[in-house]
């Protein structure tokens, strides 16, 4: 039987939230975007407006003497058609940052997927409850990280003790971008994604703007990177780019210089690390478009495969290959009249022999191991002593 509580109310408002751009105050409750509303107008594909509303990233943030806390959701779930169920997404509740509960809904809103097709279909679901009881009654910073992959409307959140806006911790905002590795496809926690494992060796404040597919050098996410405060910024380019065969070498050289421009406008002197892609092997040499592999779904698992042709690289067809040469050239270029702007190879992060070791179970996203691995190695080369984020006293 559950101890019967007193509870209180606290509407879901902007300030008790970290890592989103806005909060969109709909019937069903307020939903989270990583994108602001000027942004979301400009989204050219339903794969872009899915990912910046998954809360990779966010987490409500409060504090409070709190026993118990409860919060209504609406969760989108995802099935895609001929492949494997998705699991439930995690959300994670942590106690002066460490970890004090998980829980997840197995109910909601649902939208089917037909790759093959290229359709989605749309179903409305119930509100689901999160429970996280036998916290202790003392005064203490509560965060509850929501799902990385899972759209979350936010209904109702109540507490046995009144909740209140946590104070500055005086942590710098390190405000990253990527494509879904930075999302954290195939992270099994909103917590266990790489960026997320960083932040939290980096002792950094995470905006993670990291977007499933979507990391291709819009000129409305480089807008809206620009206009939001930040410390410290990162940018994870090239996979998307390849995978989606978005453009030729000759547009992705002036695409990144007028990216990188445009966010120096908003942030002429903080620190800036361009960072190219890990090692993927169908990409590193074959251009994309990339495409799931459609015999491996019919015998239940997911896997993508590049469709190009290495011969079109002469004719400027990208690859990771050149895509990782033209991202050094330009922040070399730059960096001679911008002191305060890096190049981080992104196969110090996850190299050949890491692909070894920890092979890409797709084909295209690390596993939670891998997740981990890249974290460290970031924390490192980035965060640590000698790297672009260490602290400046």
């Amino acid at each position: 039987m559950s101890t019967p509580h007193d509870w209180t109310t606290t509407p879901v408002t902007a300030d008790l939230l970290r890592g989103a751009l806005d909060l969109e105050h709909t019937e069903r409750g307020a939903l989270p975007h990583r994108l602001p509303a000027s942004a979301r107008r400009q989204i050219p594909d339903g794969q872009l407006a899915m990912a910046e509303s998954q809360p990779s990233g966010v987490r409500l943030a409060f504090r409070t003497r709190a026993t118990a806390v409860e919060l209504d959701v609406v969760a989108t779930k995802r099935v895609y058609v001929g492949a494997p169920p998705r699991p439930d997404g995690v959300y994670e509740l942590l106690v002066d940052g460490r970890l004090a509960g998980r829980d997840s809904v197995t109910s909601g809103d649902t939208l089917t997927i037909d790759m093959a097709a290229g359709t989605t279909r749309a179903r409305t679901g119930p509100v689901e409850t999160l429970r996280f009881s036998g916290l202790s009654g003392e005064e203490k910073d509560v965060e509850i990280w929501l799902p990385h992959d899972e759209t979350t409307r936010l209904v109702s959140l109540r507490t046995d003790a009144p909740v209140h806006t946590p104070p500055p911790r005086g942590r710098k905002v390190w405000m990253h971008h990527g494509s879904s590795i930075s999302h954290g496809s195939n992270a099994a926690t909103p917590t266990g994604i790489w960026p997320a494992l960083a932040a939290a060796s980096g002792n950094a404040e995470l905006i993670n703007l990291g977007f499933g597919g979507g990391a291709l050098l819009d000129p409305f996410t480089a807008r809206a990177m620009r206009d939001t405060p930040a410390d410290l910024i990162s940018l994870k380019i090239g996979i998307n780019i390849v995978n989606t065969d978005a453009m030729r070498l000759r547009a992705f050289g002036p695409a990144v210089h007028g990216f990188l421009d445009t966010i120096r406008e908003g942030h002429p002197t903080a620190p800036l690390l361009v960072v190219s892609p890990i090692h993927c092997p169908i990409h590193e040499n074959t251009p994309g478009p990339c495409a799931p592999d459609f015999s491996a779904m019919s015998e239940g698992r997911l896997r993508f495969v590049a469709t190009g042709d290495p011969a079109e690289s002469a004719a400027g067809k990208l690859t990771l290959t050149v895509i990782r040469d033209e991202l050094a050239r330009i922040v070399s270029l730059r960096a001679a009249t911008d002191p305060n702007l890096h190049y981080l190879d992104g196969l110090d992060l996850y190299g050949e022999a890491d692909h070894a070791e920890l092979p890409l179970p797709d084909g295209l996203h690390p596993d939670p191991a891998t997740h981990r691995r890249i974290a460290e190695r970031f924390a490192r080369l980035a965060f640590g002593p000698a790297g672009p984020f260490a602290t400046r006293t």
